[in-house]
């Protein structure tokens, strides 16, 4: 018994349970950066539909950087792809409009490439993914002609 004893005394101490990180996704930021980039993206959407390119340029650029803090999370939520991948989208059709094609391509591929990543797929992930397939497909034939 005291053996058992002294031999218990001399293992290891125990390890201090690990604290696993915070999740940025629930931060009260990351749900008002959603919001804010959906409210450009509206912004941006009537400014185009006011034939207001300029305003709706700067309303874009000034997307930018909330497009780069949603997604330097680890693991995006589905709505923060969504409002990422609507502001990507409008910016493709403005350039599509404006006939800068390759430069249109470039914002339908990345939502390609994001919607065909895209797991659980459901069906709206699916019609996204439809919709930017043939944006790409769209300019690839300008792009030919």
């Amino acid at each position: 018994m005291i053996l058992a004893a002294v031999l218990s005394a001399c293992s290891p101490a125990p390890q201090r349970a690990v604290q696993p990180k915070p999740d940025p996704t629930k931060a009260a930021w990351y749900a008002e950066d959603i919001e804010q980039l959906a409210a450009l993206t509206r912004d941006a959407a009537a400014a185009l539909h006011r034939h207001d390119r300029d305003q709706a340029s700067g309303i874009i650029d000034k997307g930018q950087p909330l497009i780069k803090r949603l997604l330097s999370v680890p693991r995006p939520t589905l709505p923060a792809m969504e409002a990422v991948s609507d502001l990507d989208q409008l910016y493709g059709q403005m350039l599509f409009g404006n006939r800068h094609y390759v430069w249109a391509r470039v914002f339908f591929q990345k939502n390609l490439t994001r919607w065909s990543l895209w797991q659980p797929q459901t069906p709206d992930t699916l019609r996204r993914l439809e919709i930017a397939r043939s944006e790409v497909a769209e300019c690839d034939r300008r792009i030919d002609e």
